[in-house]
């Protein structure tokens, strides 16, 4: 079977020079080895994707020159597969409900940090510092069944503990400049959201089972996934899914030395379509020559 790479971006906003670098980074390789590039629309945020983004996608990518296989898969239309996945794992004894809000949770941090800090994960969010899993099943079964919303949260020690130290191969470069068999470290985590009461998944459940079941075997992307990459490996093997090679690339930033955003207008591609820069002139500007 040909080596199969994918770009996935959310339609939240329109793509940037950094999403060109990434896509086309992608479709060089995956030409270069005779591979297979899939297009996946990572639409589960129903309140920030728009369709209208989404067609944004399609437009500008078509502009840069790159091609993709289809059907696109978009996960707003594959729900069903990450409940499959979420029931797995909750079989296992491995998943719990958290019913603290995002403002009960700031305030049970600040409480804790009374004490000295409170440790954060990989990209600086604090980590989950709220009792759920003392819930007896009765307390829980009552807090569902009065409508109360929740977040469903991994059990990330006891997952660990089922699994055996974990790695993996990295052939591009981390931010620390990691090479080859990168130990995970998923506990740096905590107990990651895997799925809310609205939304049956989250990014880190819903990218392994879509690269699973797509059977992708070339994830190119950029370094700011570079640590998600142990809670991606755990849930791989907890859910008995395949190892992909993972190449992480380094990030295109403005001129403050700041990671682009999707507001960024001066790096937006429509922007600088609309200002007359040609497709060629992009992969120059992203040092691809």
């Amino acid at each position: 079977m040909p080596p199969v790479f994918r770009f996935a971006p959310s339609p939240n906003g329109f793509l940037h020079l950094g999403h060109a670098y990434s896509a086309l980074l992608n479709f060089d390789r995956a030409r270069e080895i005779g591979g297979r590039l899939l297009l996946r629309i990572e639409d589960i945020d129903a309140t920030r994707c728009r369709p209208e983004y989404e067609t944004a996608i399609y437009e500008d990518l078509a502009w840069l020159g790159i091609s993709w296989q289809t059907p696109v898969r978009r996960q707003s239309e594959h729900l069903a597969d990450y409940r499959a996945a979420l029931e797995k794992l909750s079989a296992l004894g491995l998943v719990y409900p958290a019913f603290e809000s995002r403002a009960e949770i700031a305030k049970l941090v600040a409480a804790r940090e009374a004490d000295g800090p409170w440790p954060r994960d990989p990209d600086g969010a604090p980590l989950y510092p709220g009792d759920a899993k003392s819930l007896s099943a009765d307390e829980r079964s009552q807090l569902i069944a009065s409508g109360a919303p929740y977040a469903l949260r991994l059990d990330m020690g006891a997952a660990c503990r089922r699994t055996a130290d974990l790695t993996w191969n990295e052939h591009g470069e981390g931010p620390d400049g990691e090479r080859g068999i990168v130990p995970a470290r998923p506990e740096a985590w905590g107990d990651v959201v895997l799925a809310r009461k609205e939304t049956p998944t989250s990014y880190h459940l819903s990218v392994v089972v879509d690269d699973a079941l797509q059977d992708v075997s070339e994830i190119v992307r950029g370094q700011d996934l570079f640590y998600a990459t142990s809670v991606h490996r755990l849930l791989q093997v907890l859910l008995g899914l395949p190892e992909p090679a993972y190449r992480h690339h380094r990030l295109i930033r403005d001129e403050a030395g700041r990671k682009l955003s999707k507001s960024s207008r001066s790096t937006g591609l429509r922007e600088l379509r609309a200002a007359g820069i040609t497709a060629a002139r992009i992969r120059r500007l992203v040092g691809l020559g």
